[in-house]
């Protein structure tokens, strides 16, 4: 054979190896609303910048007449490129091979680049779009998900790890994304259960659809399991870039810092009247983060998920920060189960990759009742009060009105190591609300007055006696726990000067193997 035929052979292997399944499930998949494995690799990295590896890989399995059917690169598409010229490892699921299903070459080739990644200190992106493990290799195949699994475990904290979620992923496929920093899913066409409806209906009886058992819209709104749902794969695709921008390559780099022309001293003059007179009386907290941030502009992380705490990325002057803020809008900001599991998650990643953190109070406490009891919000809020006093990370907090009771110790206060704590002169802090308080101080003189009018006031008078000496920042800051209070108009001034004074700064922890944070 010439030179001339080896090249053509390779051209021609090339040729096959880009068509996966062949052009009639290719057209098959587009008539689903998806892409191939392949368009989403364009759609995802910088033009040409994709280098694949092991497209001539197929599989050895010989079990039911499997062997009679092969195809180049097995089911998935694995590679590096680069996303706004920085580098990144990618893997995507094809579909159009014997349904996306992994095999045990299958998983080695998403081992080779999940090792690259965590070797050469770069962000792995998954695109998941699989029926599951191939049924005719066994126990190699389920072996091929514990590595991917294990692998997962080695890089988490060391490289940011992405999940898109693109169609089906059922079974044990689930763990690998649940084991990655952040989940997205497209709308209609992606879902994820540990056992199908199917199943479902033999073992318990119920019947449900998977859009029931484990849509976009379910493990976004209900279990948390997604971070972030998008309509179709190129907002998803696109978003994925856009995530990327705010994280450092791995965790012994800074963030990026991108280009910033709004002014420092940007001043808002609205921020001194948002706070309602009536403290009751809500507000959206978003206002506040997109009057403070670069050009207005907020990533937010679970947005549909306990939003009764918000988080999600922002810039200062081009340097990235994580944002935590209560949300009075929803269920008044108050912290429960997953609002503190939602926010610690997200204070730990930042923590990992060095991401300064931005924490805005405005809680009320923590929800009452047997549903959170009997479902352990003492655990689960002693996640974010670990997650806080764990983070070395720059830690700036602002307390806009309402910081009670153990809410105000989680909130990233100054004894769980913070950092610069400003308090705008709308801040209450104090055990509890003045109602609440003097129901427990003056009980017994209150239920000694007979007159239901004169009750009524000398109830009014007692709380506003409370406000003026607790429901203020300016006990707190005679202690030295409000390092300033501030005028809320300047806030974006002021977080910007705290970032760059903690900009060095340096935090240990003692030496141990690893924490215990309470699971």
């Amino acid at each position: 054979m010439s030179t001339q035929d080896k090249i053509k052979k390779l051209t021609d292997l090339r040729a096959e190896a880009k068509l996966g399944g062949g052009l009639k499930r290719i057209d098959t998949q587009h008539s689903k609303g998806k892409y191939t494995a392949r368009e989403r690799i364009e759609m995802l990295l910088d033009e040409g910048s994709f280098e694949e590896y092991d497209m001539f890989v197929s599989h050895r399995c010989t079990n039911f007449g499997v062997d009679k059917k092969k195809f180049l690169g097995d089911g998935v598409v694995t590679g590096q490129g680069t996303i706004d010229g920085r580098v990144v490892y990618v893997f995507s699921q094809d579909f159009t091979v014997f349904g996306g299903s992994l095999s045990e070459t299958y998983a080695q080739k998403i081992c080779k680049v999940m090792d690259m990644a965590l070797k050469n200190g770069a962000p792995i992106i998954g695109i998941n779009d699989s029926g599951g493990a191939r049924i005719q290799e066994g126990v190699t195949a389920l072996a091929g998900y514990a590595e991917i699994f294990e692998r997962n475990i080695m890089a988490s904290g060391v490289v940011p790890q992405i999940s898109a979620i693109f169609g089906p992923c059922a079974g044990g496929a689930v763990y690998s994304p649940a084991l990655t920093d952040f989940v997205m899913m497209t709308k209609k066409t992606s879902y994820m259960f540990v056992t199908g409806p199917k199943v479902v209906k033999t073992v318990t009886g119920e019947v449900v659809t998977d859009e029931q058992l484990g849509g976009a819209n379910i493990h976004g709104s209900k279990s948390g399991v997604s971070h972030f749902i998008v309509d179709d794969e190129k907002e998803g695709l696109l978003l994925t870039r856009k995530l990327i921008s705010y994280l450092p390559q791995n965790n012994l780099e800074e963030p990026p810092i991108a280009p910033c022309d709004d002014p420092i001293d940007r001043l808002d003059a609205n921020l001194n009247e948002i706070i309602p007179d009536n403290p009751n009386k809500p507000y959206d907290v978003k206002d506040v983060i997109h009057s403070i941030a670069d050009y207005g502009e907020f990533l937010e992380v679970h947005r549909n998920y306990a939003q009764n705490i918000v988080v999600g990325y922002a810039r200062f002057n081009g340097v990235a920060v994580g944002i935590v803020a209560n949300q009075p809008n929803y269920l008044a900001g108050v912290l429960d189960i997953n609002a503190s599991r939602k926010a610690a998650r997200f204070v730990r990643f930042c923590d990992a990759f060095n991401i300064p953190l931005v924490t805005l109070v405005d809680v009320p406490g923590f929800l009452p009742g047997t549903a959170q009891e009997y479902g352990g919000i003492i655990s689960h809020g002693a996640k974010l009060l670990f997650a806080y006093g764990e983070a070395t990370v720059p830690k700036i907090t602002v307390i806009m009105r309402k910081s009670y009771g153990g809410a105000y110790c989680v909130m990233s206060s100054k004894h769980l190591r913070g950092d610069i704590n400003y308090s705008w002169p709308t801040g209450e802090i104090a055990v509890m609300g003045p109602k609440g308080a003097i129901e427990v101080l003056q009980n017994k003189k209150i239920r000694a007055i007979e007159d239901e009018q004169e009750r009524a006031e000398y109830i009014a008078k007692k709380e506003e006696e409370y406000k003026d000496k607790f429901a203020n920042p300016y006990s707190a800051a005679q202690f030295g726990y409000i390092d300033d209070v501030i005028e809320p108009r300047n806030t974006r001034f002021r977080i910007i000067r705290a970032l760059q004074a903690l900009a060095t700064k340096k935090d240990v922890m003692p030496p141990k193997k690893h924490t215990n944070i309470p699971l």
